[in-house]
C-alpha cells in the first residue's frame, strides 16, 4: 500500500521534466491519495456491513491495481486520475487492516500490527530506493506504474477469501457509532495523533529527496536517503507495537518515538548533507513507530471489531484530512520563499503537537458501545 506513494518523491525531477509541472502540482500527486483517505475512510463501515469485509477488501485491491497502472501513462490527466483511483483503494485497505487484526487476532494485536505495518514499511522502502535506478534502466512511467504487479498478486491471493463475505453478527447502527466516536476524547486524540504523524510522513515522502537535491546531492543518493528513512521506519513499525502491546499504558513509548521525530527533523534542518542519513534514519524510526502506534490504538481502544472499523474510519478520515495539506502546502511555501527552512521549522512545531495528542491516546482507556 505504500510503494505507489513512496515512489513519487524520488521521481519528481523526471515527472517535472516530462510534464512541466510546478512543485505545487507535484505535491498534489501525494496529496490526492490523502484526500481520498479523508473522504472515504468514514464510509468503510457502511460498505463492510453491506457487502462483507472480504468483498470490500478484494475490490480495494483491484481498484489499487487499476489506478497504479493508469497513472503511468505519460500525460497529466492519466497521472492524476490514476492517482485518484489508487488513493481510493488504499483508503479502504487502511481502514480494514486494524479491523481484521481485532477480529482474527485479538490476543496478538501487538505482534500482528507489527507484522503488517512492517510489511507496509518494506513496500515504502522499495518504492523510495529503487524508483530512480528503475527509471534509468527503463523509464519513469514503468518505475511509477510497475508497483501494480504487487497489488495484482495480492488480489489473486485474496480471491479464495471472496467466498466468505463476512458481515457483523450484531451490526452497530452507523449513526450510533458515529455519535459515540464523535463524543469520545480518545477517538479525537487518536485521530489528531495519526493526522499529524501522517502530515509529517507524507511531506517527508514528497520532499526530502528534493530538499537534498537542492543541497547538491544526486537524485540517486537522495532517493537512497529517503529509503534509509523508510527502512528504519520498518524497524520502528516492527519493534514499537510489539513492545507497546504488552502494556496497558503506552505514554512512555510515545515520548521516545516523539522525541526521535523532533531530533530527526532538527538534524535535517540544521545540517547541510552532513550525517543526513543518520537524521533521516532517526526520523524514520520515530515516524514508523508512531504510525504503528496509531494503528495499535485503534485496536486497543475499541471494544469490538466493528467499533474498531468505525474508530479506524473516523481516525483516518480526520487524520488524512489534516495530512492532505502537508505536501501541497510545503511545496507552495517553497515556491514562495525558494527555501525549505520554513517548512522544516513548521514540521518541528507539528511534531511537538503530535506528541501531546499521542500522550492522550496512549492512556489506558476503552471506547465501548
Amino acid at each position: 500500500m505504500r510503494s505507489p506513494l513512496s515512489s513519487v518523491g524520488p521521481l519528481t525531477e523526471f515527472i517535472q521534466n516530462a510534464l512541466g509541472l510546478s512543485y505545487s502540482m507535484i505535491g498534489l500527486i501525494t496529496t490526492l491519495p490523502l484526500i481520498c483517505f479523508a473522504a472515504l475512510s468514514g464510509f468503510t463501515l457502511y460498505f463492510t456491513q453491506r457487502f462483507g469485509l472480504e468483498t470490500v477488501l478484494g475490490a480495494a485491491l483491484f481498484i489499487l491495481t487499476i489506478g497504479t497502472v493508469g497513472r503511468s501513462f505519460a500525460n497529466i490527466p492519466a497521472l492524476y486520475l490514476g492517482t485518484l483511483f489508487l488513493g481510493i483503494g488504499i483508503a479502504v485497505m487502511n481502514v480494514l487492516m486494524p479491523s481484521i487484526v481485532k477480529r482474527d487476532f485479538p490476543e496478538r494485536s501487538g505482534f500482528m500490527t507489527s507484522l503488517y505495518s512492517g510489511v507496509m514499511g518494506i513496500g515504502a522502502t522499495l518504492g523510495a530506493g529503487v524508483s530512480v535506478p528503475l527509471a534509468h534502466a527503463t523509464n519513469w512511467q514503468f518505475s511509477l506504474g510497475g508497483w501494480a504487479i504487487l497489488s495484482f498478486l495480492g488480489f489473486l491471493f485474496w480471491i479464495p477469501q471472496l467466498r466468505n463475505r463476512t458481515k457483523p453478527k450484531n451490526p452497530i447502527h452507523i449513526g450510533t457509532a458515529l455519535k459515540k466516536l464523535g463524543s469520545s476524547p480518545i477517538a479525537w486524540q487518536i485521530a489528531f495523533f495519526m493526522g499529524l504523524q501522517s502530515l509529517i510522513f507524507y511531506a517527508i515522502l514528497a520532499w526530502l529527496p528534493e530538499i537534498l537535491i537542492e543541497r547538491g546531492m544526486t537524485p540517486t543518493k537522495a532517493g537512497l536517503v529517503l529509503s534509509i528513512s523508510q527502512g528504519t521506519g520498518i524497524l520502528g513499525s516492527l519493534i514499537i507495537p510489539a513492545i507497546a502491546g504488552r502494556f496497558k499504558d503506552q505514554r512512555s513509548i510515545v515520548v521516545v518515538t516523539g522525541a526521535m521525530e523532533i531530533i530527526g527533523v532538527t538534524g535535517i534542518l540544521l545540517t547541510d548533507t552532513f550525517l543526513v542519513s543518520t537524521w533521516a534514519g532517526i526520523l524514520g524510526f520515530g515516524l514508523g513507530g508512531n504510525f504503528s502506534l496509531a494503528l495499535l490504538f485503534m485496536v486497543l481502544r475499541a471494544e469490538s471489531a466493528e467499533l474498531t472499523t468505525g474508530l479506524s474510519g473516523m481516525a483516518q478520515s480526520v487524520g488524512y484530512f489534516i495530512a492532505a495539506f502537508g505536501p501541497v502546502l510545503f511545496g507552495f511555501i517553497h515556491d514562495l520563499t525558494n527555501s525549505w527552512n520554513i517548512p522544516l521549522y513548521s514540521m518541528l512545531g507539528i511534531a511537538a503537537l503530535q506528541l501531546a495528542f499521542g500522550l492522550g491516546a496512549a492512556k489506558n482507556r476503552v471506547i465501548s458501545t
